[in-house]
């Protein structure tokens, strides 16, 4: 079996998020970059798979060479071996024709990858790559199990879960809960060491027509300060809840 995982490079989320002067870009400097975590629950999926089922796995993602940190985390994980696709992500659709293309090259039984990105929450390539592809998915996964030609999967709805049975190939987009947290492979020395020596393969991007573009970015509002009120004053609690808060 040949498993594909989308994986995006992401800001840690301790990072100090700033825009450019003119608010047009995303100013990267001091940024440290991780496998956004969606994806992470994917990839350590597919490693499990790697394990009990003898599957080869392929990260691919659509980035600058600044990324090749990221991916190179990603295989000393356990990935077998990686492909970037040399460009900038625009936006989704881009992204999601991109990945597909891999995909169908590649001939991947399974698609893997995070239900969104932690930086946008876009919550769209997933389900763009299943279009493109013409093939069953799955979203919110938040278990999997494979059998032959057929997955059981497990997805959160409201109110509970359901569970399913698709057909192979398909695309399954995962969350906390595909494996548990604390299943999550920290890459030892061995595994950073042989990362180094892994196949990582750099592809000029096939599409260029992109059909989004950001206008301007705002900073999020700073929080107001805290105001203190005595357990006793309750008159000027009440007041401040209706003539500042204004929830009463």
């Amino acid at each position: 079996m040949k498993i594909l995982v989308c994986i995006s490079s992401v800001p840690d989320t301790t990072s100090k998020i700033n825009f450019t002067a003119d608010k047009s870009a995303f100013d990267k400097n001091g940024i440290q970059w991780v496998i956004n975590p969606y994806d992470e629950f994917a990839l350590t999926k597919a490693v499990k798979l790697q394990e009990s089922q003898g599957a080869t796995v392929t990260i691919a993602t659509v980035g600058d060479a600044a990324t090749e940190a990221v991916m190179r985390k990603a295989l000393a994980i356990g990935a077998n071996d990686a492909i970037r696709v040399n460009a900038e992500p625009q936006d989704s659709i881009t992204v999601a024709k991109e990945l597909a293309k891999i995909a169908e090259e590649g001939g991947y039984d399974l698609v893997l990858c995070g239900k969104e990105s932690i930086d946008y929450n876009g919550a769209a390539v997933p389900a763009m790559i299943a279009q493109l592809l013409n093939r069953s998915f799955v979203n919110a996964c938040v278990g999997l199990e494979v059998n032959g030609a057929e997955a059981t999967a497990v997805r959160e709805i409201e109110g509970g879960k359901e569970t399913l049975t698709v057909k192979i190939p398909a695309v399954i987009a995962g969350q906390k809960g595909m494996v548990e947290e604390k299943d999550l492979i920290i890459p030892n020395m061995r595994g950073i060491m042989s990362a180094r020596t892994k196949p990582l393969t750099v592809k000029e991007p096939t599409e260029t027509d992109v059909k989004v573009s950001a206008v301007s970015f705002d900073a999020v509002p700073a929080r107001a300060q805290v105001k203190l009120v005595s357990a006793d004053n309750l008159d000027e609690l009440v007041r401040l809840l209706h003539e500042e808060a204004k929830v009463i």
